[in-house]
C-alpha cells in the first residue's frame, strides 16, 4: 500500500486493481442469491407439510385444508425445482444440492400421499360414469402441462369449468383437477413414475372389480368345451350386457381420466392406461373367440351373430379408446374374435343348407298341411334376415357354391343387383329355393295328385307370407313376392282342377239344355256320387291360412254353384212326385255352400255330419 500511495513517481492504478474495487456483483451471483432465497421460502411451506413431521400431518390433507396453501405448496415445489436445475447448470458444489434435494424428497412424499388420498377417498366419485360426464370439460379446461402455478383464485382450483354441476359432479370435477395438478407437478420434477405407480395401483383394481361384477371372467377353451350350450348362452347374454357398459362407460372413463390426469406426459398417459385396462380388455374380447371355437350347430348361429354384431358396433370405440401402440393387442384380439365368429357363422350356414338337403322324412303330412321342415326353415331364415347387415359383411367374400343353374326368377329383382345387402339376399333366396325343391319331392309322396297340389299351395303360401311380413320382403324384393304368390294360385288352381274335375264334368256342359228325364237322372246320380266322394275324401284335408282357405272355397263355389243351380232348377221339379226323390236329388244348391264350408279344417268328416241333415230339409222346401 505504501508503494502505491507514497511512491515518488506517480503511476496509474492497474486494471486488475480497478476491477476489484469498482465492479458490481455478477449476474450469476444474483441468480444464485435468488435461487437460495426461493429455497428458503420453499423450505418453510414444504417442511410444514412433511409427512413424518407430526401426527397431524400424517392424517391431514393439504388439498382438503386451505386451498390457497395447496396452491402455494405447488408453486414452492416448482421454484425449488428451478433452483435445483440452476445449481446443476452452474456446476456448483454438490453441497449446494443436498438441502434442496432433501426438500424435494419431502415434497414428493407429501404429493404422493395427497395423490393416493384423493384417488382412494374419491373412489366413488371417480367412477367411470362420473368421469365420462366430465369428459367435455376435462378435455378442454386444462391444456397446459405445468401451469399449476398460474391459478389465481380458489375457484380456479376447485372447478374445471364455470358450469353449474351437481354435488357429485362437483366432487368428481374437483378431484380430477387436483389429480392433474399433482401429476403435472410430479412429472415436471422427474417423479412421474412414482405418481403413475400409485395411480395404477388404485385404478386397475377398479377396472378389475367392475368387470368381475359385470360377469366377465377369464375362461379357457377347454372350459368352454365342457359347458352345456345353455350355460354358454347365459354367459353370452351376460357378455353382451357387459361389453356395452365396458365400452360406453368403464374403458372410456378410464381413458378420459388417464388422458386428463397425465396430460403432461404422453408416455405416462399411454403406459398408465395400458397397464390399467389392457389385461381386462383382452379378457373381455377373448370370450367371443372362445365361443366361436366351441361346438357348432345351426341353432347357435343367432347368439354368435349377436357377439359379432356387438363387436362390430363398438369397433369405432375400440379403435379410439385403445388407440395406443401399447394396446394394439386389444384391437387385434377384437379383430381376431370377429374373424373367428365370421368363420363360425359361415360354417353354420353351410351346415344348415346341408341339413335341408339331407332331410329324409318320408311320411306325408296329414291333410296336405304345413310340413315341419317348412316351418323350421322359414322361421330360421326370417331370423337370419334380421341380421342382414352383419351377414352381408360375413358372406361378402364367400361365394355361393351352386351345383345346378340358379333359376333366373329368383334373382331378377333389382334389389339383388343394387342393394348393399345383395350378397345375403342371394344366400337367403338360395336357402328358400332348396326348401322349395325339397317340398316338390315331398309332394310326390301323396298318392292323390290333387292333395299334392294342395300341399304345395299350403307350404308355398306359408313361405310367401313369411317373406311378406318380415325383413325378407326388403331383401328378396317385390318381384319375388309377386311371382311366388302367383305360383301359389297356380297350385291352388291345379288342386281344384284335379280334385273337383269329376264333380264338374258330371253336369252337362250346358246346364239349361233339354235332355231326357233318364239322362237327367243319370246326371243327378253322377253328381251325387262324385260330390260325395270328393267331399268325403277332402274333409280331412287342411288349408291353415284363412285367406287362402276362403279363396279356394269361393273359387269352388263359383265353379260348382251356377252350373248346378241352373241344372237343379230345370229338372228337380220333374222328380218331385218320385218316391225316391231324396236319394235322387240329394243336394240342394244352398247345401253345396254348407258342405264346402266344412272343407279344409281337417275335421275328418265330422263337420259333414251336421251339414248332411240340411240337404233333405232344403230339398223339401224347394219341392213344396
Amino acid at each position: 500500500m505504501r508503494s502505491i500511495f507514497f511512491s515518488s513517481k506517480p503511476s496509474s492504478p492497474s486494471h486488475s486493481t480497478m476491477s476489484s474495487t469498482t465492479s458490481s456483483p455478477s449476474r450469476s451471483d444474483i441468480s444464485a442469491s435468488i435461487m437460495a432465497q426461493n429455497i428458503e421460502i420453499a423450505e418453510s411451506i414444504i417442511t410444514k407439510w412433511e409427512v413424518e413431521a407430526s401426527s397431524y400431518c400424517k392424517v391431514a390433507s393439504l388439498f382438503s385444508e386451505d386451498r390457497r396453501e395447496a396452491k402455494e405448496f405447488l408453486k414452492s415445489v416448482k421454484h425449488l425445482h428451478t433452483a435445483m436445475q440452476f445449481f446443476m447448470s452452474e456446476n456448483l458444489s454438490s453441497d449446494k444440492l443436498v438441502r434442496p434435494h432433501k426438500l424435494m424428497e419431502i415434497a414428493m412424499k407429501r404429493l404422493q400421499k395427497e395423490f393416493y388420498q384423493i384417488l382412494s377417498t374419491n373412489r366413488n366419485y371417480l367412477d367411470p360414469e362420473s368421469v365420462t360426464s366430465q369428459s367435455s370439460g376435462a378435455s378442454t379446461a386444462r391444456t397446459s402441462t405445468s401451469d399449476f402455478e398460474d391459478y389465481t383464485s380458489e375457484d380456479e382450483i376447485q372447478h374445471i369449468d364455470g358450469s353449474s354441476t351437481s354435488d357429485v359432479d362437483s366432487v368428481s370435477e374437483n378431484a380430477m383437477a387436483d389429480l392433474k395438478l399433482i401429476a403435472d407437478c410430479m412429472i415436471s420434477c422427474g417423479y412421474g413414475k412414482e405418481c403413475m405407480k400409485i395411480y395404477k395401483l388404485i385404478r386397475k383394481s377398479i377396472v378389475d372389480e367392475s368387470l368381475y361384477y359385470l360377469g366377465v371372467e377369464k375362461l379357457t377353451s377347454s372350459q368352454i368345451h365342457k359347458m352345456d350350450w345353455e350355460v354358454i348362452e347365459i354367459k353370452i347374454k351376460s357378455w353382451l350386457d357387459a361389453v356395452k357398459i365396458a365400452m360406453k362407460t368403464l374403458f372410456l372413463g378410464e381413458r378420459i381420466l388417464s388422458d386428463h390426469v397425465f396430460s403432461a406426459s404422453a408416455g405416462i398417459r399411454e403406459s398408465s392406461f395400458a397397464e390399467i385396462a389392457k389385461e381386462s380388455a383382452l379378457t373381455l374380447f377373448a370370450f367371443p373367440e372362445l365361443v366361436a371355437k366351441s361346438k357348432k350347430s345351426p341353432e347357435k348361429i343367432f347368439r354368435v351373430l349377436d357377439l359379432y354384431e356387438s363387436i362390430s358396433d363398438f369397433w369405432p370405440e375400440i379403435e379410439s379408446i385403445f388407440s395406443f401402440e401399447s394396446t394394439t393387442t386389444v384391437r387385434l384380439q377384437a379383430v381376431n374374435s370377429l374373424v373367428k365368429l365370421g368363420e363360425n357363422v359361415r360354417a353354420m350356414l353351410s351346415d344348415f343348407e346341408t341339413a335341408i338337403q339331407k332331410d329324409s322324412s318320408k311320411s306325408p303330412v296329414t291333410g296336405g298341411g304345413l310340413h315341419p321342415l317348412t316351418r323350421y326353415v322359414m322361421n330360421y331364415v326370417v331370423f337370419l334376415s334380421d341380421y342382414s347387415g352383419i351377414l352381408s359383411d360375413i358372406v361378402a367374400d364367400w361365394p355361393l357354391s351352386v351345383h345346378s343353374p340358379m333359376p333366373e326368377s329368383y334373382f331378377s329383382s333389382p334389389s339383388f343387383d343394387d342393394s348393399p345387402t345383395s350378397s345375403i339376399s342371394v344366400r337367403l333366396a338360395w336357402l328358400i329355393l332348396i326348401l322349395l325343391c325339397k317340398l316338390d319331392a315331398k309332394a310326390e309322396l301323396y298318392k292323390d295328385v290333387s292333395l299334392s297340389y294342395l300341399f304345395l299351395a299350403n307350404n308355398l303360401n306359408y313361405v310367401v307370407l313369411k317373406v311378406g311380413t318380415s325383413n325378407l320382403r326388403l331383401l328378396l324384393g317385390e318381384d319375388w313376392l309377386i311371382k311366388h304368390n302367383t305360383k301359389v294360385r297356380q297350385y291352388a288352381a291345379n288342386y281344384e282342377r284335379m280334385g273337383w274335375s269329376k264333380v264338374i264334368s258330371s253336369l252337362p256342359e250346358n246346364s239349361t239344355a233339354d235332355i231326357s228325364p233318364e239322362a237327367a237322372k243319370e246326371c243327378f246320380k253322377r253328381f251325387n256320387s262324385a260330390f260325395q266322394e270328393a267331399y268325403r275324401k277332402q274333409t280331412s284335408w287342411v288349408v291353415p291360412d284363412p285367406k287362402l282357405r276362403d279363396e279356394i272355397k269361393v273359387s269352388l263355389a263359383k265353379k260348382l254353384g251356377p252350373s248346378y243351380l241352373a241344372f237343379y232348377d230345370k229338372y228337380q221339379m220333374m222328380f218331385r212326385r218320385d218316391v225316391a226323390v231324396d236319394s235322387l236329388v240329394r243336394f240342394a244348391p244352398d247345401d253345396l255352400g254348407n258342405y264346402l264350408s266344412d272343407l279344409f279344417h281337417g275335421t275328418g268328416g265330422s263337420g259333414g255330419t251336421s251339414s248332411s241333415s240340411h240337404p233333405s230339409k232344403s230339398s223339401e222346401r224347394r219341392q213344396t
